[in-house]
């Protein structure tokens, strides 16, 4: 990619951003009748393509346990995407000090992060309506993990990238598949999350095209040790954002076999732990950071498997 192909992208992506944004107090009607939460809604069970939804325990609830557990999960997402957006934007702040004048990037980074912002005031508003006011985010261990993204910005930009796909990607996802899927979701959740993936279309795509830019010239001895962390860091940041915390596990009361086989023990939850990860792969592929070593981690790591033809393919696997 030359640099003026990479500057056009970035116009491009910056013109996304002005014609085509949302503000959550403007294009959410959060006091239409529609959008009051009632405890007893069915529409807040889990659906099918969580983990812990389809699992057979969790089938088995009450429908009035289910709905509670759903609306709990719902705002732990939220929770969790709060936290996730913040260390972000703390990121893109830190990495646009060392932008010059005139670099396209200053422009979009600033897009992305204003976007981002609107993203936690939009999660905090549904957490809110929801109403549990006990629902976390990130737990302490994965909270002390993200210290690495403060020298990663300044020394290891192409690592901060990364962790920046490693936390959009799973949440990413499963939205989508939700959304395709034609799920009965509260309407609530159904207009946050078509807000979230239309703008996030743009910040992944900036991450994979930063990533496309730069790391083919790295020194081949870092490219090397980016290729190890790449897989690793995909599997860390899929179990910090995708996998419920102690406190939910505690206040349902769910059984540790449950969660083993749910996050990512059954050959179903295998099967999405590695659909979440096949534009990546094909990134990782087509940027040089798939090598024997790099290859054998992905497997050991469970999140091997097909790329995908074009970004955001749905997955689609043979059934007998």
């Amino acid at each position: 990619m030359t640099l003026s192909d990479y500057h056009d992208i970035l116009q491009g992506l910056s013109e996304g951003s002005v014609t085509k944004h949302f503000d959550p107090y403007v294009d959410i009607d959060w006091d239409a009748p529609e959008m009051v939460v009632h405890s007893d809604d069915p529409r807040w069970i889990m659906p099918t393509e969580d983990p812990l939804g389809r699992h057979p325990w969790y089938r088995a609830q009450p429908v009035e346990r289910q709905i509670a557990m759903g609306m709990w999960r719902q705002a732990g997402i939220a929770k969790v995407g709060i936290d996730f957006e913040q260390l972000l934007i703390r990121g893109l702040m830190q990495y646009l000090i060392s932008v010059p004048n005139g670099d396209p990037e200053f422009r979009y980074v600033t897009h992305e992060a204003a976007e981002e912002c609107n993203h936690t005031m939009m999660f905090q508003e549904m957490i809110n309506r929801i109403g549990y006011r006990d629902v976390i985010g990130m737990g302490s261990i994965d909270r002390k993990l993200t210290m690495v993204i403060w020298p990663a910005v300044k020394y290891f930009p192409e690592l901060f990238f990364t962790l920046v796909l490693g936390g959009e990607e799973p949440i990413d996802h499963l939205q989508k598949s939700l959304l395709r899927g034609g799920f009965d979701l509260h309407p609530m959740v159904h207009r946050v999350m078509q807000i979230h993936v239309a703008e996030e279309a743009r910040h992944i795509s900036f991450a994979h095209e930063y990533l496309r830019k730069n790391v083919p010239a790295m020194h081949p001895a870092t490219r090397s040790v980016l290729s190890v962390l790449f897989p690793i860091v995909m599997r860390v940041m899929l179990s910090m954002i995708a996998t419920p915390p102690k406190e939910f596990v505690d206040k349902f009361h769910i059984p540790a076999e449950v969660m083993r086989e749910a996050y990512w023990g059954s050959a179903e939850s295998q099967h999405t732990k590695r659909d979440v990860f096949t534009d990546v792969r094909a990134l990782a592929t087509d940027i040089g950071l798939m090598n024997p070593v790099a290859k054998l981690v992905w497997r050991v790591l469970g999140i091997d498997g097909p790329v995908s033809r074009y970004r955001s393919e749905p997955a689609r696997r043979a059934t007998a």
